[in-house]
């Protein structure tokens, strides 16, 4: 059962709590978590871009030239794709990218990229967060105190809008609640910085 260090906002060393085995200490599995990646960034995708095909641009109505007799290549369309302003050969049209992934997969991909922040020694658990009103100061000076990484993300139990509003103008550095955490963002950031409260609740979700 790996152990952890708690700091308070000052970067003081205030105790130490135990991580579950089965979340925090798992065996790492690089395709569930290759998988997990893939399909966050496929359902952030759009899906907008739209190009015309040769029934959609605009002319073209009759045929160049005569079927036979000019000696020239046969040719029913001036918008026919090998010609220049023609439509596009199979264009990309509006679609949704996104999928789903199964259950135990998503579970699995969650506890191996917790437990990589874990052996990595990039995990830092907070006592508490509370911030009396939005400051950008306060979030940089706990930054500073817990000697966090320049990419960081803050995970806190539930949403509280005066830490938010507080580390939204720092560039690199994210928030999330317990309850929306996904394997994207916990790789993407250099330092995993949670609450102990949200730990608890982790383990409650991914027990």
């Amino acid at each position: 059962m790996p152990k952890v260090k708690v700091y308070n906002i000052l970067g003081e060393q205030v105790e130490e709590i135990d991580l579950k085995d089965d979340i925090f200490n798992v065996e790492i599995n690089e395709t569930a978590v290759h998988e997990m990646v893939k399909n966050h960034l496929a359902n952030k995708r759009q899906g907008t871009q739209s190009v015309k095909t040769r029934t959609e641009v605009r002319g073209g109505g009759r045929k160049p030239w005569r079927q036979k007799g000019t000696g020239r290549a046969r040719q029913g369309s001036i918008r026919a794709p090998h010609w220049k302003g023609g439509g596009v050969t199979f264009a990309p049209k509006p679609r949704d990218y996104s999928y789903r992934v199964p259950k135990k997969v998503r579970k699995l991909a969650m506890k191996s990229a917790l437990t990589s922040k874990v052996l990595n020694d990039e995990i830092i658990v907070l006592d508490e967060l509370n911030i009396e009103e939005p400051k950008t100061k306060e979030i940089v000076n706990l930054l500073n105190n817990i000697k966090a990484s320049k990419k960081a993300l803050i995970v806190m139990s539930e949403s509280n809008e005066n830490i938010i509003k507080s580390a939204r103008n720092i560039p690199n550095v994210e928030t999330t609640i317990a309850n929306t955490l996904n394997v994207y963002d916990i790789l993407k950031y250099d330092s995993f910085i949670i609450t102990k409260d949200a730990v608890r609740k982790v383990e409650e979700v991914y027990a």
